[in-house]
């Protein structure tokens, strides 16, 4: 059964600008480069309740899958230069597994 990590970095206030430069400018092609964008559902940033967020969800097969997936990014070294420059702007991360409900649609 596939499951969901859900993502949520709290960034400083006034910072976010530069986060969304450095994931346009680094992260993201990092991502695509080493093709670990495949399991990304989608990013986004919050624009209501709790500001200065982004986050992101991503969908794996299994805990195996998701364990690996990371493991293997945090080898790239593109990815590690991207964050490298990112870390000083994020104020807490948290990080929830999900499974899909038994109804409705799924991505």
């Amino acid at each position: 059964m596939a499951i969901f990590e859900l993502r949520t970095y709290q960034i400083y206030v006034g910072q976010m600008t530069e986060v969304i430069r450095i994931y346009r400018d680094f992260g993201w092609p990092a991502l695509e480069k080493g093709g670990f964008d495949a399991k990304l559902v989608g990013y986004f940033t919050s624009d209501t309740g709790e500001l200065h967020q982004l986050v992101h969800l991503w969908k794996f097969d299994d805990d195996a899958d998701r364990r690996n997936f990371w493991s293997g990014l945090f080898k790239n070294e593109d990815f590690m230069v991207f964050a490298g420059k990112i870390r000083p702007l994020i104020m807490s991360q948290k990080n929830q597994l999900l499974q899909a409900a038994p109804w409705g649609p799924h991505p």
